[in-house]
């Protein structure tokens, strides 16, 4: 963040506010089941609150397909965010038009209106000028605290920032990109990613540019079983992306190349069936039978991992290393996130499957920086430039 405007660089008193937050939160039954998107914006949205800003929140969430739909609404959310404020957050009955220009008219200073759902408009994905124009009217200054949808050239993330000057990160943001960013550049060494998720397609690139600034990579889920593959192994029926053989084992040649270490499993949890109450073998090596699936590490590879990782001062972990949602495979992502908890690392966790398995385990609290992005989080790391950080308004 050293050459980009942070909220603070701004003088917002009196003014109009244009805050892209990601409230994009799960809701079953009208009741929201985790809030955690709608906390890590607290902290901007009371920072502006207490500059006398009058604040205007914009957030999409599911994917309408830019149609109203009732049920995909963001009422839930300007409820829970009320409660949290102590303040009430009305919620307008739309992100453009005379809905919402009257809903920002009535703001006084240090007052909070949520806008209704972006995604019931095409022109939000499509980044329509048009419709960036008159997002941009609502407002006098811009802030993206919505680092979970960065990755996106989307109006709310790049149009309305071009038009709406300056245009700055806020506090979630700058946090996403000092931690994000520190950890590719200066890590405290070893640093040692873990990298999980069903597909090598999914992280390539991500693998490729850790093996550079990593001192190893430990690999688990579904995606080692291609990797194992690539090496000569026989895997049973698990998950492998045959497409991808010759990737991993580029990957694989380049981590020899490099000399540093590619971990693997060394056993595996099989099933013949996706079940809480499904038969499971430990499996060693290339012990995997046909009709028999891997679907987490075994004992021996946790025991291993966490010898490894006993020596780390610095891990990023993205991607469950088994099928975590199932109690009897979710015994390599919770040993992980225990594992994790008890170092003295910087530790920074990203991707939605890890943020709901350190919270499962008890221990998020032990995390040095949880992620609220998943596939910006992934892009970041891969070297990519965000577009959403990419229009911010330069620091003189």
């Amino acid at each position: 963040m050293p050459n980009r405007l942070g909220v603070r660089d701004l003088t917002v008193a009196g003014k109009r506010v244009f805050v892209r937050v990601d409230f994009n939160v799960p809701i079953e039954d009208g009741e929201i089941t985790d809030d955690t998107r709608i906390r890590a914006a607290l902290p901007t949205i009371e920072y502006l609150r207490g500059q006398g800003a009058r604040v205007v929140l914009a957030s999409h969430r599911g994917r309408p397909g830019g149609e109203r739909r009732p049920e995909l609404s963001l009422a839930p959310a300007a409820a829970r965010l009320a409660e949290l404020l102590g303040t009430p957050v009305p919620l307008a009955g739309d992100c453009v038009g005379d809905a919402a220009s009257e809903a920002v008219d009535a703001l006084a200073a240090g007052a909070v209106v949520l806008l209704e759902n972006l995604r019931f408009h095409a022109g939000e994905e499509a980044n329509d000028s048009a419709f960036a124009k008159q997002l941009a009217q609502l407002a006098d200054a811009y802030v993206n605290d919505a680092f979970g949808a960065a990755h996106r050239a989307h109006a709310s993330t790049a149009g309305v920032a071009k038009l709406l000057q300056p245009a700055a990160a806020g506090l979630l943001m700058e946090s996403e990109l000092r931690h994000l960013g520190d950890t590719l550049e200066n890590p405290e060494r070893p640093f040692l990613p873990v990298l999980g998720g069903s597909k090598v397609s999914d992280k390539i690139a991500v693998i490729s540019r850790l093996l550079d600034v990593s001192d190893g990579i430990l690999i688990g889920g579904a995606m080692a079983y291609t990797f194992l593959v690539a090496m000569g192994r026989h895997v049973g029926d698990s998950l492998v992306e045959r497409d991808k053989i010759e990737v991993a084992r580029d990957l694989l040649i380049q981590a020899l190349e490099l000399g540093k270490p590619i971990y693997l499993p060394i056993d595996h949890v099989i099933t013949q069936e996706f079940s809480a109450t499904a038969e499971t073998r430990v499996a060693y090596r290339d012990t995997i039978e046909d009709g028999w699936e891997a679907v987490d590490i075994g004992p021996a590879t946790r025991a291993m991992y966490g010898q490894i990782l006993e020596r780390a001062k610095t891990v990023v972990w993205n991607g469950p290393l088994g099928v975590y949602e199932i109690e009897p495979f979710a015994h390599g992502t919770m040993s992980i996130a225990t594992i994790l908890s008890t170092l003295d690392a910087t530790t920074i966790i990203g991707g939605g499957d890890c943020v709901a398995a350190v919270e499962m385990a008890g221990v998020a609290d032990k995390m040095t920086h949880i992620s609220t992005g998943g596939g910006a989080s992934l892009e970041f790391l891969e070297g990519k430039e965000l577009p959403g950080v990419a229009v911010l308004s330069k620091a003189q």
